[in-house]
């Protein structure tokens, strides 16, 4: 048997399956043995390190589909992605879907090549989201108006090679000529299409949706608003049955509609984070790609103007505010950082604590921010008091 093992005890376990005491077991990468009462006992053998969660909440580990970047770190620059991975890793983010904003063909080619070559050598990393060029101008946000552009399928086909099979998502503004055929191709390729920084009505949303989109692009932020005779994306999203990216830092949205969210489209709000590279740093003066971002109280916006450029958020602070400010019962709370993106990527494996899936977990403190986080198996960040461990 392996030394890597672990028994988690005396635990409560929450996932979108409920909240339970109990236990479980891992072997390598995967759970192995879940149970209740005291059945873990007789599974102890020499090597295997047992974790007493002293009735502390254990969740699975979280699944953060777009951010951009921590620690000073973007992931579209040429440099090692690792100290960003780290400080979302330490913060609860388990499986991450590395995010590239709009720039040119090569650029992006080559962002993609490096996030494929990651993936392949680390597990954690699902691969690439392209947000952009395939935006609108008018809703472009902290994007380069410079670089976006209409969809064509050539340009399509060149970023899906780049990927190697590894590009996850993309951000496309259906309204575009040429999106009909650009989705079509992503899609042929299992890339998931998600709606976003567009003008597009109800109907036109509706249509991409009914094409096979899956998803809404941080719902609220950069699209037309919900209004009672022109309900817009976020609406096409609730009746077409998508998924909904919410950024929950209040700033993005307000905490009511977030609220609101979560009962419109119930199991089908993802809590993403979609941080950027300032995120974990002090108030400066940052890039999002090309663009200038000044971060001021640990909101960051573009330069001189009043443009949200992403955000600061972790994902144990999402479901923090989720569950305080929000009063989202937990269980949906975390299904909606677990259960709901992992379904979304097509990785059963992810997203619960049940036997089959990977040894992703969480112990989390009485704040709902992780003492102990285990990925794949392997202890990624350990910050309980060591009298307890």
């Amino acid at each position: 048997m392996s030394a890597r093992g672990f028994i988690v005890h005396d635990a409560v376990l929450l996932d979108a399956d409920g909240r339970r005491e109990g236990w479980f077991r891992t072997e390598g990468p995967a759970i192995v043995d879940i149970g209740s009462g005291d059945d873990w006992r007789a599974l102890r053998y020499d090597g295997m390190r047992a974790i007493d969660a002293r009735g502390a909440n254990v969740t699975p580990g979280f699944i953060d589909l777009h951010g951009h970047g921590a620690a000073g770190v973007s992931y579209d620059d040429d440099v090692s992605p690792l100290a960003a991975l780290d400080h979302h890793r330490r913060h609860g983010t388990t499986r991450s879907v590395l995010s590239v904003v709009s720039g040119s063909a090569q650029n992006q080619a080559r962002a993609l090549q490096r996030i494929a070559q990651l993936a392949d050598q680390d597990p954690l990393v699902l691969g690439s989201h392209l947000e952009g060029p395939f935006l609108s101008p008018a809703r472009r946000g902290a994007h380069d108006p410079a670089v976006l552009t209409d969809p064509a399928v050539d340009l399509v086909s060149r970023q899906v090679d780049a990927a190697r099979g590894t590009l996850r998502m993309v951000t496309i503004a259906p309204e575009r000529p040429g999106s009909e055929d650009a989705q079509d191709v992503y899609q042929a390729h299992d890339v998931v299409v998600a709606l976003g920084h567009t003008e597009a009505d109800y109907a036109t949303a509706l249509a991409a949706f009914g094409r096979g989109a899956r998803a809404l692009t941080h719902a609220f932020n950069a699209m037309p608003p919900v209004l009672h005779r022109a309900p817009g994306p976020v609406m096409a999203a609730v009746d077409a049955g998508a998924v909904l990216e919410l950024i929950a830092d209040g700033v993005h949205v307000h905490d009511s509609l977030s609220a609101g969210l979560f009962r419109l489209a119930p199991g089908r709000v993802a809590l993403v984070t979609d941080a950027m590279a300032a995120t974990g740093c002090v108030d400066g003066d940052y890039r999002l790609g090309a663009l200038d971002v000044e971060l001021r109280g640990g909101v960051a916006r573009l330069a001189g103007t009043d443009t949200l450029a992403g955000s600061t958020l972790t994902q144990d602070a999402a479901l923090r505010r989720a569950v305080e400010d929000l009063r989202i019962d937990p269980v949906v709370a975390v299904a909606a950082l677990t259960l709901v993106p992992a379904t979304l990527l097509g990785r059963r494996d992810l997203g619960r604590l049940a036997v089959g899936a990977r040894a992703d977990f969480l112990v989390l403190g009485d704040d709902w921010s992780p003492r102990l986080v285990v990925a794949e198996g392997s202890v990624v960040s350990d910050r309980r008091d060591p009298s307890l461990a």
